[in-house]
């Protein structure tokens, strides 16, 4: 079992128990970002699912593709059998469907590569090298709860947050702290993105949020640390 969070993990609405004691290998309750608004105009969204989840429709996490055929989630996303991912729509539950054939880890946090047996041609989530600097606003992404144990949203939605610094993420990792300016992560948006100036510079890791509070405070691992594990495995 992984550690016990103070900041839960935010992942899936399929394991709709407690968030303190996720599994290694599973994650916890999800909802969607509180607060902000819809999303428009992201072709390099991708909603996660688990082949053998227990929830109506499966939907675990949120991610983003960065090449052809490799999609970019958090690492507690990660699940064995199987996983499969829409990609090509902001609604949920709606897309081209991709089974992933390869999840690979970061050694160095919370994020994973998953290797889709088909490719895909959209536009690509661009990487960042360099975390942002303290005071920046940036925008997150994801399918989560909108509030407490709701469902998954329906539409992907999007909400600025203030950069505060460095903080931890739920693998050990180095993470992009930040709070809510009009919105804050909750479950079932990890693995989505934190962009900045166009960027993509983080992957939702974990979060402390009562569920309703679009100020809450999120930690999104850091990109740029683990640039080249991404480079060396998708490429890009």
């Amino acid at each position: 079992m992984r550690k016990s969070l103070v900041a839960a993990t935010l992942a899936g609405a399929a394991l709709a128990a407690g968030l303190a004691a996720a599994p290694a290998m599973a994650a916890s309750a999800s909802p969607n970002i509180i607060g902000g608004g819809a999303a428009s105009n992201i072709p390099y969204g991708a909603q996660i699912y688990w082949t053998n989840a227990g929830s109506a429709n499966g939907f675990e996490c949120s991610g983003t593709i960065i090449a052809p055929q490799w999609v970019l989630t958090a690492q507690h996303c990660r699940n064995d059998p199987g996983m499969y991912v829409l990609v090509g729509s902001l609604n949920l539950g709606q897309g081209t469907k991709a089974t992933v054939d390869r999840q690979v880890p970061s050694p160095n946090g919370d994020i994973l590569l998953v290797h889709l047996s088909t490719a895909i041609n959209t536009t690509f989530s661009k990487l960042g090298s360099a975390d942002p600097a303290t005071g920046a606003t940036n925008q997150i992404y994801g399918w989560g709860r909108t509030q407490g144990s709701n469902p998954p949203s329906p539409v992907l939605k999007t909400a600025n947050v203030r950069v505060t610094g460095h903080g931890t993420d739920a693998f050990g990792g180095s993470a992009i702290a930040s709070t809510g300016i009009n919105g804050a992560a909750w479950h079932g948006d990890s693995g989505g993105p934190e962009v900045s100036n166009g960027v993509q510079v983080g992957v939702c890791s974990t979060g402390v949020n009562s569920g309703s509070n679009p100020q809450g405070t999120q930690n999104y691992a850091s990109v740029a640390s683990s640039r080249t594990f991404i480079k060396n495995t998708a490429g890009v």
